[in-house]
């Protein structure tokens, strides 16, 4: 293995890792101190607005409903969703955000773009393809892992 391949794998390893722990402790704040990185992600897929069916969240996390409804169950007790009957179909469930689940996901949001802008202040417009190349690679990667 040469140099570069290791020293690219240990940037991606790390990063990966940095980037789960530092998301978990900017994200959890003493406001948001009862839920999980995972649950703020739950929050993120059903996003702002009129709210959005079980099965489309689910599809968004990667996940089965089941494992979705376990999460909700926590998000609705912690008063971060509310969920209520479609008037057009009554089987179908909308989930929509609280108030404060709205809170949480603008500061969710808000880190995003922080970790975002400082990213784009380091490089000059010439290595922004790079960049864009570099992280659809790693995107494809994850996109196309089998297990």
């Amino acid at each position: 293995m040469g140099d570069e391949y290791k020293a690219i794998n240990h940037v991606l390893v790390n990063l990966i890792n940095e980037i789960w722990k530092l998301e978990g402790e900017a994200i959890i704040t003493k406001e948001f101190g009862d839920i999980t990185n995972n649950d703020m992600h739950v929050i993120e897929a059903v996003g702002p607005g009129n709210g959005s069916n079980m099965s489309s969240i689910a599809k968004k996390l990667n996940v089965t409903v089941g494992t979705l409804t376990i999460a909700m169950n926590n998000l609705v007790k912690k008063k971060y969703v509310e969920r209520s009957r479609s008037e057009k179909d009554r089987r179908v469930v909308i989930v929509r955000l609280t108030d404060r689940g709205a809170a949480a996901y603008r500061h969710h949001e808000d880190y995003h773009r922080r970790m975002t802008q400082a990213i784009l202040e380091k490089l000059d417009e010439s290595e922004l393809p790079v960049l864009m190349k570099m992280l659809d690679a790693v995107t494809d990667f994850f996109k196309g892992y089998n297990h």
